[in-house]
């Protein structure tokens, strides 16, 4: 079953072209981990889906509804952000509230649920990430680590039909990757949806039903992280992947 499809999306900021007719079918329960090098637009095409950032052109279905990117309004820019949602890579949580409201503003704002509606959901979701014991505590008395499982539990609680994560372990401290990429295997072993970009190739091997290889603001290749990691066909893919090798040897 197909979750979302983009066909020919565009993206360009003043003169220079972003993303360039990128196609995807997303199915439902899949894990897509999205690699390649900076500056590539992995970032952007994430943003495009959430509609954070709107494309020039493009087609965008999502469940069973179509959308122009290009003409796409306020409403159905609200509607496409009830089912995604994104877990940044800098947390972006709001540090004069609490853990359990940072968690609620969204069911609140978003969803317009009641204050004990959204309290209940947001427990449960802080529950899911091993964090309930921080309910009542503030952004900034938090590891990294531990802020970016709230993002996790914040996207989490609005049930979306597709999760997004833009590098959501990269401003980790290397000791703090490991308990964000638990609660991220946890998810896919229980069938969410997800598009992940990321640079932690061993979780993509492992965790991802397919890996795309984007870069200069195309999708290059993709395949299953067998086929992608080991076999890949494009000498660009080919590159990147020896790049990474030969900097894993140097530390």
């Amino acid at each position: 079953m197909i979750k979302a499809q983009i066909k020919a999306l565009r993206k360009q900021f003043g003169k220079q072209e972003v993303l360039k007719n990128i196609d995807l079918t997303i199915q439902a329960g899949e894990v897509i981990c999205i690699i390649g090098p900076s500056g590539s637009g992995k970032t952007t095409f994430l943003r495009c889906l959430n509609v954070l950032e709107q494309p020039d052109e493009g087609e965008y279905q999502l469940g069973e509804v179509q959308y122009d990117f290009a003409r796409i309004g306020r409403k159905q820019a609200q509607e496409i952000a009830r089912q995604t949602a994104m877990v940044f890579q800098s947390y972006e949580l709001f540090e004069h509230l609490t853990v359990l409201e940072n968690i609620m503003e969204g069911l609140r704002v978003v969803q317009r649920l009641s204050k004990q509606e959204a309290k209940k959901i947001a427990t449960e979701n802080l529950a899911k990430v091993g964090l309930s014991d921080k309910a009542d505590a503030y952004p900034i008395q938090l590891s990294g680590g531990q802020q970016q499982r709230i993002g996790i539990a914040r996207a989490m609680a609005l049930s979306p039909e597709i999760l997004l994560f833009d590098e959501p372990t990269s401003a980790l401290d290397p000791e703090l990757v490991d308990e964000v990429l638990a609660v991220m295997r946890q998810l896919a072993h229980e069938g969410q949806t997800m598009v992940i970009v990321t640079h932690e190739m061993q979780f993509a091997q492992d965790v991802a039903d397919r890996v795309v290889f984007m870069a200069d603001g195309v999708v290059v290749e993709s395949g299953s992280p067998e086929t992608m990691f080991q076999t890949p066909q494009e000498e660009r893919t080919q590159h990147f992947l020896a790049q990474l090798r030969f900097q894993e040897l140097q530390v």
